[in-house]
């Protein structure tokens, strides 16, 4: 296995020009989620040109390769993901769309990259059973919900989130288990250990336009419909349960039409994030139960639409050592720590789901991710590196005949099946209205 790891770092360092290259390209040219083409030509035309055929517009934009050991054995996943974030604070966003990769999703896309060239060098998969499926994923990042939810209607998508779409599409029935490496700041490795799934909800709050000075008594207030609901949600914290790590976060999406108009029309964006899918039913069922509250409170109207959003990561343990194990002669064993449950969210948690996964960092970078301050400093440790670890540990895990691989799959069956997981899906997707505009007249 030493040998073969050697063999596919040296393919690695042979082309770090390349890696480096088209990671700054990627971070040149962000794009947001579903919208990832130029980005996801890139990663095709990197595939063709190493001799891997690969399948195109896969959820989109996705992008999916593969390599076939010598014996037949479990199918492992390399993740990397294309999208970029929203944030045109940062100096490096797009000036039209805002777009920039603080989250160093291009990172993630030089590692699977170097993957791919690392094990496919030859003689490499040879000595392994099973298969890499080596895999750029869209729309991570949950944003530009409209947009999504335009592209659902036509059909185009039915789940908002890119490794939702691609496990409804099929592209990971063959997948046994899977990994992907996030970029972190500084020179350290860190082992994700959990992170809260999510439900998003989207309120639109009706009332009655009238002169907001002549003769507001005429109108019916939706922005304070939403202000009352808003304030009822912040009244429900202290029923949240302790552990659970609730975090319900609200942005007005519009709040009106004039100001010398009673707002008739305004609109509310909530994510209901839960360390446990248990947590978010429970918070989203007292959050839906706040927006009827507002509309009650003024005899006005709303619809709300709560979508599902990505399921709670549980990080394989297993797994996640054998990233320790390959990982620590890059930063040393001093700089490899656990970040215990983290409140944000990922749809990588969708993936631990239903199959053994893990999501471990790995550094490069400076500053916070979503943060004007987000930016590579090292490009060796977040473009380079990277790839060497995965393919490092693909060997590990393939080697063998895929003892290790198959020892962890054996041992860590998933928590949902397929069905249940989109039956879990399904049940998030709520859509009702709640008319009080009859009680007002009256």
């Amino acid at each position: 296995m030493e040998e073969l790891k050697r063999a596919a770092c040296a393919a690695i360092d042979e082309h770090r020009g390349a890696i480096v290259g088209l990671a700054e390209k990627i971070w040149a040219r962000p794009e947001s989620g579903f919208k990832e083409h130029e980005t996801a030509r890139l990663v095709a035309g990197f595939f063709k040109d190493i001799g891997l055929p690969c399948r195109e517009g896969l959820a989109l934009t996705g992008v999916r390769a593969e390599l076939n050991g010598a014996q037949p054995g479990p199918g492992l996943a390399l993740l990397g993901e294309l999208d970029a974030i929203i944030l045109p604070g940062h100096p490096a966003a797009d000036p039209v769309t805002g777009a920039v990769h603080a989250c160093g999703h291009h990172a993630q896309i030089a590692g699977l990259l170097g993957a791919a060239l690392a094990l496919s060098r030859p003689g490499v998969m040879d000595k392994l059973s099973g298969r890499v499926i080596l895999m750029a994923v869209p729309a991570e990042e949950y944003l530009e919900l409209e947009f999504r939810r335009q592209l659902a209607r036509e059909n185009k998508i039915r789940y908002l989130g890119g490794k939702q779409e691609l496990i409804r599409l099929g592209h990971f029935d063959d997948v046994d288990l899977a990994m992907m490496i996030h970029t972190g700041s500084g020179r350290k490795a860190s082992l994700r250990t959990s992170m809260n799934g999510f439900t998003s909800h989207y309120a639109r709050f009706m009332g009655r336009a009238s002169h907001a000075g002549a003769f507001p008594h005429l109108g019916i207030n939706a922005l304070n419909a939403a202000s009352l609901a808003l304030q009822a949600v912040h009244s429900q914290r202290e029923t949240f349960p302790d552990g659970q790590h609730v975090r319900v976060h609200s942005i007005i999406r519009k709040g009106g039409e004039s100001v010398n108009t009673v707002p008739a029309d305004v609109q509310v964006e909530t994510m209901v994030r839960a360390k446990t899918i248990e947590a978010v039913l429970d918070a989203s069922r007292k959050t839906r139960r706040c927006y009827r509250a507002g509309a009650l409170a003024v005899g006005g109207r709303v619809d709300v639409e709560a979508m599902p959003g990505y399921m709670p990561l549980n990080d394989c343990r297993a797994m996640a050592e054998v990233f320790q194990r390959n990982v620590r002669q890059f930063v040393g064993a001093d700089s490899i720590g656990e970040s215990g449950h983290m409140a944000s969210s990922t749809d990588m948690g969708d993936v631990t789901q239903i199959m053994p996964a893990t999501h471990p960092t790995l550094g490069g970078a400076e500053g916070n991710a979503h943060s004007a301050d987000f930016h590579v400093v090292d490009p060796d440790l977040a473009y380079v590196v990277p790839g060497k670890v995965m393919a490092m540990c693909a060997i590990d895990l393939l080697c063998g005949g895929a003892g290790l691989a198959r020892d962890i799959v054996g041992k860590n069956p998933p928590m949902l099946s397929r069905s249940a997981y989109f039956r879990m899906l399904e049940e998030q997707a709520i859509s009702e209205t709640h008319d009080y505009m009859e009680d007002a007249a009256r």
